[in-house]
């Protein structure tokens, strides 16, 4: 029975032991929190996403927590609306295979299909690695050392694999913060099954009402020190970038004061890397290709990316390198495409001037427009072939 470490016990960590279990592989995962954690925004699985998903038996389970879609109302600061986006439009956007889920609760999907058939610690990192042709030791700081035939970072983006594999110089700080977090209950500001949305010159903030324990809120912004927004803290950073705004954000803030266990909060980073591999040891999800929140893939290329690579290891048998090589070949494109849409997204999340807010508002308005919803399901169909 081969054996694989796989460091992060996130989306990307857990997929992959579950589909290397389904392939008979002996799996350890390794997870430097304490516990599990929850939190995070929507998702939404598509394409490769959606497919995987499927191949890994979780759509069952996640069709249950399934959010569906909703109405998107963009407001001024004032909370006025200025146009409407019915649910309709995302529908022809998405197409009919895709799902819209929250991030915690797809991790815990992930995390009731392994639990009882895949060996998790949790407090636990690792504190070297030794590798060699015929296989890799794992140092760990419970004491023991683990030999496996694979060793797997999938620790996110700010991977401690990455960095005593491969240097630390792979991430990309881009100077945007994002901050994503569940609400304990719905925002009286925002209408069932909808969501306020403001996008002003360099920040977006938005409010999702689908009910209790299902609604959550989002905020992006431009700054010029990522580092000083993120010692300030959520709460006083949040307060200080979207404190002039109406439309439910006063309330979204206050429920984070009053519970922040649960939130994302982080500095916009892409991770590039010439290569995800070097010999025993890969690289998976946003440890090796962090296309940042602006992409939107994340979760979708993260569940893509464990089923491609348990294909092409089943394929090529005990030639892991060989394996390893086809895996990021016929990966690579598709988060190559991810990564230059998120730059580009980035002019949608934060626009630099009010111009480009402007222009955003008028691509808005012009795909609610009567017949334009067919020729957005097919671009996006073209898009994630």
């Amino acid at each position: 029975m081969k054996r694989a470490v796989i460091v992060g016990a996130g989306i990307a960590g857990l997929a992959t032991a579950l589909r290397l279990t389904q392939d008979g592989w002996h799996t350890l995962v390794v997870e430097r929190a304490p516990a599990r954690r929850s939190g995070g925004y929507l998702v939404n699985l598509l394409g490769g996403g959606y497919d995987a998903a499927e191949r890994l038996g979780l759509i069952p389970a996640l069709s249950a927590r399934a959010l569906g879609l909703f109405t998107t109302v963009l407001v001024r600061a004032d909370g006025r609306p200025k146009l409407t986006v019915p649910s309709a439009v995302a529908e022809a956007a998405l197409g009919p295979r895709t799902m819209t889920v929250f991030r915690g609760d797809l991790e815990t999907a992930l995390y009731e299909a392994v639990r009882d058939r895949v060996e998790i610690r949790f407090g636990v990192t690792v504190s070297s690695i030794d590798q060699d042709a015929d296989r890799v030791g794992v140092g760990l700081s419970d004491g023991t050392i683990e030999d496996a035939d694979l060793l797997i970072g999938a620790d996110g983006v700010h991977s401690a694999t990455r960095t005593a594999m491969f240097g630390p110089d792979h991430r990309v700080d881009l100077p945007y913060v994002v901050a994503a977090f569940p609400l304990a209950h719905p925002v009286a500001a925002v209408r069932e099954s909808s969501a306020t949305t403001f996008i002003g010159p360099g920040r977006t903030a938005a409010v999702v009402n689908l009910g209790p324990r299902r609604s959550s809120a989002f905020f992006a912004y431009r700054c010029a020190n990522a580092g000083r927004e993120l010692e300030r803290g959520p709460v006083d950073a949040l307060r200080a970038a979207f404190g002039d705004l109406a439309a439910g954000v006063p309330e979204a803030i206050g429920q984070l004061e009053a519970d922040p266990s649960g939130v994302f909060f982080d500095r916009v980073s892409q991770v590039d890397m010439p290569r995800w591999s070097t010999g025993r040891t890969a690289l998976l999800g946003d440890a090796a290709w962090c296309v940042t929140l602006f992409a939107g893939h994340g979760a979708a290329l993260a569940l893509a990316g464990a089923d491609q690579l348990g294909t092409a290891l089943q394929r090529h048998g005990d030639n892991i390198s060989s394996a390893l090589a086809e895996w990021e070949t016929g990966l690579r494109p598709e988060v190559v495409k991810r990564q230059a849409l998120a730059r580009r997204g980035m002019y949608q999340y934060a626009p630099p001037s009010r111009f480009h807010v402007w222009m955003n508002d008028v691509t808005i308005r012009a795909i609610t427009l009567p017949g334009v919803r067919g020729l957005i399901r097919r671009g996006i169909e073209r898009q994630n072939r």
